[in-house]
């Protein structure tokens, strides 16, 4: 199928089907309205960016995708079949093979193989479900990890699921919130307010409960005004690399004469993090607002949601909210009175952590293989379709309503000078109240796991892994620490994507580094020499470390010096980072120590 030109193979009358209901929507945001005609570079450019929808279309019509149904799409959308077969294959849900389900078997389950889940017995559960008959696939994190061993139903001909979703009325959207935390209730909550409190399928319920007065006083103060606001609340990017928020407004604000973009990166694919599926699947219309406020003070008027695939209980229900918006009048043609068109379109990743960074979500969502992108030219000027865009996360999105609402000043009451305001926290491992916590930045690292305390397992802490698999591991030395971005820099780790994962001391850490290790080499793009070649000979170097029970000098040297050339020469932060967690593992003493040889 790998050829410049389509070939024999023809769709049935089911995938033609599916694919023309999934790139036949009438939302499309670039280019609404308009028919898919063949031919004409500009037109194939137009609408590369529905072939991952098609693609979506064709896996879950048939549980694979054809060649005769990627030829269809190929021809439909203009797309050269190497290309085409290029993007199905960079991604972990779809299949180009026939799948043999077996006898009374219409689905795939993926049973995530990560950190939180392997030490919760994911071994086990895929033993049980394979000898059930069940197919299985070995999965990266799953964002599940406050409710391990993580499953997750891809089927067909029917919504995928993930089986806490059952309760809440399947992949549909349930009727009352569903969702509970452990601080539910608690008063001082901002960002969590409405969990489990507000029913997560009703803007009714959610205007009742303040909704939308944020936007509404954006509209009043202007578009400056918002941007001056979020400037000066210091609000950082919440998704690892800290940026300013207020900065990148104002950046893409500026840039006049071509159309912008504001998305909402929902491709939380860190393992340990699941805090942004928490607030889409219990507050998704704080979502839409916020989002809708983004593109009003940057004057943007295509808003985009990029969600990961295994989410598809948060992208029913933010698909619902963007659904109840559109008919109340909060999107469209004159956005919520504020003289402005703003529409959002909601888009599915596939399986793929490489899609989280920015470039690599915009390639992903213009139709192309998930790679990032070398910067300079950054996002603010050249991003999704090479034009303006501001990109952030739900976390980061969300913080801007309070901002609006009460101001800077009062939102720099919380937290500290250089860390304000609240952060989510997604603490996992050995707890005994695993969950989403929203705490003041500048609260310690010990005061939190109390939060989820005790520790279960033996009780004693081995270790705590900060900000995913991309970040570092902590001693019980450094339960003083505070959780500020400025604090855990300098004591040489970070708060990332807010991961706390406890680990205990029967745990097998050397078990747990390999599987770090054994993600990074899947999960790298591929593109960049030292990121691909680096991955893998550290993954290499860890399996003779699980075998041989230690590594000589020369060895470990070699990890150090792996890790060295990933961070120097890497395109993007997956090779920055994809040695921290184990460097840091071998520098507190957590694997074994090195033997006396030499090799």
């Amino acid at each position: 199928m790998a050829d410049l030109f389509i070939g024999d193979d023809l769709a049935d009358d089911i995938e033609i089907a599916a694919v023309a209901a999934a790139v036949g929507a009438t939302n499309t945001v670039v280019h609404a309205g308009e028919r898919l005609v063949y031919g004409g570079t500009q037109r194939r450019r137009d609408h590369r960016h529905l072939l991952l929808p098609a693609l979506h279309a064709l896996q879950n019509a048939k549980g694979w995708i054809s060649p005769g149904g990627l030829n269809h799409v190929c021809t439909l959308l203009q797309v050269p079949p190497a290309e085409a077969y290029g993007v199905a294959t960079f991604y972990e849900m779809f299949r180009l093979d026939e799948p043999d389900y077996g006898p009374g078997v219409s689905h795939v389950t993926h049973v995530c193989v990560d950190a939180a889940c392997q030490i919760a017995g994911s071994r086990e559960l895929i033993a049980e479900l394979e000898a059930s008959g069940a197919q299985v696939h070995r999965s990266p994190c799953l964002g599940q990890c406050e409710r391990p061993p993580a499953q997750f139903h891809q089927g067909i001909g029917r919504p995928d699921l993930v089986p806490a979703d059952f309760a809440a009325g399947g992949a549909g959207l349930g009727g009352s919130p569903t969702e509970k935390i452990p601080q539910q209730g608690d008063p001082s909550l901002r960002l969590l307010r409405n969990v489990g409190v507000v029913d997560p399928t009703s803007l009714e319920a959610y205007r009742a409960n303040g909704g939308y007065q944020a936007l509404d006083r954006a509209i009043a103060m202007g578009a400056d005004a918002v941007c001056s606001a979020v400037a000066g609340s210091g609000l950082s990017g919440r998704g690892g690399a800290a940026f300013p928020t207020g900065i990148k407004w104002r950046a893409v604000a500026a840039e006049q004469g071509r159309p912008k973009h504001v998305v909402a990166n929902c491709d939380e694919s860190e393992p340990g993090t699941f805090k942004d599926r928490v607030v889409m699947e219990n507050d998704p219309f704080a979502v839409i607002e916020s989002l809708t406020l983004a593109g009003f003070a940057t004057g943007a008027e295509n808003g985009w949601i990029y969600i990961r695939g295994e989410y598809p209980l948060a992208t029913a229900r933010l698909q619902n909210a963007v659904n109840q918006a559109q008919d109340a009048g909060l999107l469209g043609s004159n956005a919520a009175g504020s003289g402005q068109r703003f529409d959002i379109e909601i888009r599915r990743g596939a399986g793929a952590y490489i899609c989280g960074e920015e470039t690599a979500l915009f390639a992903s969502l213009e139709g192309f293989r998930g790679e990032p992108r070398s910067k300079p030219p950054f996002p603010t000027t050249h991003g999704l379709f090479s034009e303006p865009t501001a990109i952030n996360n739900p976390e980061t999105l969300i913080n801007t309503l309070d901002i609006v609402l009460y101001g800077a000043e009062q939102y720099r009451r919380r937290g500290t000078e250089r860390s304000p305001g609240t952060k989510l926290l997604c603490v996992s491992g050995r707890v005994t109240k695993p969950g989403v916590y929203e705490v003041e930045f500048g609260v310690s690292l010990g005061e939190v796991l109390a939060l989820a305390g005790p520790l279960t397992g033996s009780g004693r802490l081995a270790a705590v892994l900060m900000g995913g698999a991309a970040g570092s591991f902590v001693g019980p030395d450094a339960l003083d620490l505070p959780l500020t971005l400025e604090d855990t820099r300098e004591r040489g780790t970070t708060l990332g994507s807010g991961v706390i994962m406890a680990f205990t001391d029967e745990i097998d850490m050397t078990a747990v580094a390999l599987r770090i290790a054994e993600f990074f080499r899947n999960e790298s793009c591929g593109q960049c020499v030292p990121c691909r070649v680096g991955t893998v000979r550290q993954h290499e170097t860890m399996l003779q470390l699980q075998t041989a029970g230690g590594l000589g000098a020369k060895r470990r040297k070699l990890i150090e010096d792996i890790s060295q050339v990933m961070v120097d020469a890497s395109i993007c932060g997956l090779g920055h980072t994809a040695a921290s967690a184990i460097n840091s593992a071998f520098d507190l003493g957590l694997l074994p120590g090195g033997r006396n040889d030499d090799n």
